[in-house]
């Protein structure tokens, strides 16, 4: 979308907000991405889905890719904590390591480390879950 389509929304919440749903994250570039919250509010920022930054070196489809990647680790006030780390067709090596890589970024958000973990569970959809801590 350009800036005018996006001026077109008119900080219209329900639109906002209709807009966020229909996508699963955004790109837009450095001009622009200073300008979303004066043209759209705080709908995007309240969704948690505001655009990522490109430039024009970067790859788009590599961009793209990164996103599809990334997860967000969000605990509110609740003490535990689901995240998807895996799919269906990825092998087993590139599950362990998704699994390695998740838990180790967990532990480093947390304030004491892994005196805050008192336990690590992976559940596949219809499996038995298993203890790894």
């Amino acid at each position: 979308m350009t800036v005018d389509d996006l001026k077109k929304l008119n900080k219209d919440k329900k639109l906002v907000r209709k807009l966020s749903q229909q996508y699963d994250a955004f790109l837009a570039s450095d001009v622009v991405i200073r300008q979303i919250p004066r043209i759209l509010g705080p709908g995007l920022n309240k969704a948690g889905k505001f655009p990522t930054a490109i430039t024009h070196s970067d790859s788009l489809v590599q961009k793209v890719e990164e996103i599809k990647s990334t997860i967000k680790f969000q605990a509110k006030k609740t003490i535990c904590l689901a995240v998807a780390v895996g799919n269906v067709n990825m092998t087993t090596d590139e599950l362990a390591a998704n699994i390695n890589l998740s838990v180790n970024f967990l532990v480093s958000l947390l304030k004491k480390n892994w005196q805050n973990v008192r336990a690590l569970y992976v559940k596949s959809t219809m499996g038995k879950p298993q203890r790894l801590y």
